[in-house]
């Protein structure tokens, strides 16, 4: 059985679309926002063919790839947070397993082939509505460089991780996590939850 780690900041807001949706995409005719009989959240739905477009969190894989102690870290290329440290990671393709996903992103990023091991963190992002699932892996080799979406790829020593530049809080989160359970000797599970959305006056 894996530690659970929960983490919230801080209570969720009303509900509120972030992504507004004008038109529809099977048909062209405006949308509305209306409640649907039996659904708990309004939709937005089609007035010319009556389809509903839900809309859902999006999926980001990534894993923390090990090398002899060391972890693979990749320094951004883009925005959001561009020049900032993160582990390789990236929004999950249609026809992909999570565990596909973040080995596809370790070669993306990073031009790493790396061995996804145990499920690490699960972090809801829910300002962004995205879930981020993070994995441990094992770099075989010290083969890396930077890929099209990172300036450069380094391995840290635990000690010089560069935590004040970090790209994002759910990637301090799974590496702090990792770290620990390290420490410790296990390979726990560990769920958090994010959420700096604005809260009306």
């Amino acid at each position: 059985m894996g530690n659970h780690v929960w983490v919230r900041f801080p209570p969720p807001a009303p509900f509120n679309p972030a992504r507004p949706v004008k038109f529809c995409s099977h048909c062209g005719q405006p949308v509305t926002l209306r409640a649907i009989e039996g659904d708990h959240l309004p939709r937005y739905v089609c007035d010319g063919c009556g389809t509903v477009h839900y809309q859902n969190p999006k999926l980001v894989v990534g894993c923390v790839p090990e090398y002899e102690g060391k972890i693979l870290l990749c320094r951004r290329a883009i925005e959001p947070r561009h020049g900032y440290w993160t582990i390789p990671a990236g929004f999950m393709e249609n026809g992909e397993t999570t565990q596909d996903g973040a080995r596809r992103e370790s070669l993306e990023e990073a031009l790493a082939e790396v061995e996804i091991g145990s499920l690490l963190a699960v972090v809801h992002v829910l300002h962004a509505d995205q879930v981020h699932v993070m994995f441990r892996a094992r770099l075989p080799e010290p083969r890396f460089g930077a890929g099209a979406e990172s300036l450069e790829v380094m391995l840290y020593e635990e000690s010089a991780i560069p935590w004040a530049d970090i790209a994002f809080r759910s990637v301090e989160f799974a590496l702090r996590r990792y770290f620990e359970d390290r420490q410790r000797g296990v390979e726990g599970h560990h769920f958090a939850s994010l959420d700096y959305r604005r809260r009306a006056p």
